[in-house]
């Protein structure tokens, strides 16, 4: 079967090379389309080995210009982010007119999920750490169901699975409920599975982009997958990938500082289309592009 994902001709995108000073490498960003531009927050690990986000922007998705300074970094008054802060996601939120920014906050106890707010990508007001160690690969819904927001989150420990949870507010949370198992055995997804993009809506139910992880002769390989969670009821599974959509098979996305990976996280769609940016080999940033709905059904067709 051909494949539904193309890759850009112009990967990769983002590499160490284009940032105005010294680090050692890029990881992968949150999107956000404008409208007028693209705006890439970044994930960037400097020379002293933390992780910090910068923004860049685009005028067509393609060539990137950093900003001079970053938009979150490790800052005194942030305890639980004293390791850095790392893999941001991006999610309009329309009922606070504003982005809604989910990111893991490694503080000296493990990883945090935290969230911050932000009008301009000028400022953020951080709402704090949100759920506490180890817990990852947080990405919000862009609208409330009732009266409640909604979120994708990873515990690190157990069972390696997504998790859904509900909130009034967007700082206090509950209700979890496993939404996307891993599933074991030999599967692409067998060992770990974790949200990439924000959820899309689509007619036939949120559209969830993921990334999963397999073990190859000792050696994790991290490809995307797709599910379809439904429209009313987020935490209710109605469809899922049997296989793997992208996986790293480019000398880019299969050499680098963490070889084999391909890891999704932010993007959107633009005219029917899905544009999807992701974290190759955590060394560069790469982009692939779908028909959204080839994409949707083939998840809502797949066997389970």
């Amino acid at each position: 079967m051909q494949e539904l994902f193309e890759r850009s001709d112009h990967n990769p995108l983002i590499t160490v090379k284009n940032l105005p000073y010294q680090a050692n490498t890029v990881f992968n960003a949150g999107i956000a389309d404008l409208g007028n531009e693209v705006l890439a927050l970044v994930r960037v690990e400097s020379s002293s080995g933390r992780s910090h986000l910068i923004c860049a922007r685009s005028p067509d998705g393609i060539d990137w210009k950093f900003e001079d300074r970053a938009l979150l970094h490790s800052e005194q008054g942030f305890d639980y982010e004293a390791n850095g802060v790392e893999d941001c996601r991006l999610t309009w939120m329309d009922d606070l007119d504003a982005w809604g920014i989910t990111y893991t906050a490694y503080s000296d106890q493990g990883p945090c999920v935290a969230i911050a707010i932000t009008k301009d990508f000028k400022t953020t007001e951080r709402l704090g750490v949100v759920y506490p160690p180890d817990n990852k690969n947080a990405v919000l819904f862009p609208r409330k169901f009732g009266d409640m927001y909604a979120m994708l989150h990873r515990p690190s420990v157990g069972g390696g699975s997504v998790w859904i949870s509900y909130s009034p507010d967007l700082v206090y949370w509950g209700k979890p409920q496993v939404v996307l198992r891993v599933r074991g055995g030999p599967w692409w997804d067998g060992v770990r599975v974790g949200a990439g993009l924000p959820p899309i809506e689509t007619e036939a139910g949120w559209l969830l982009i993921y990334h999963g992880v397999k073990y190859a002769a000792g050696d994790p390989i991290y490809r995307l997958g797709a599910a379809l969670l439904d429209l009313k009821d987020p935490h209710r599974l109605i469809g899922r990938t049997h296989r793997w959509l992208l996986s790293p098979q480019e000398p880019y996305e299969r050499m680098g500082d963490a070889p084999n990976v391909v890891f999704a996280t932010g993007g959107f769609v633009r005219d029917g289309r899905l544009w999807v940016y992701y974290g190759a080999a955590d060394s560069y940033i790469c982009l692939a592009t779908a028909e959204l709905a080839s994409i949707v059904e083939f998840t809502l067709n797949s066997p389970t």
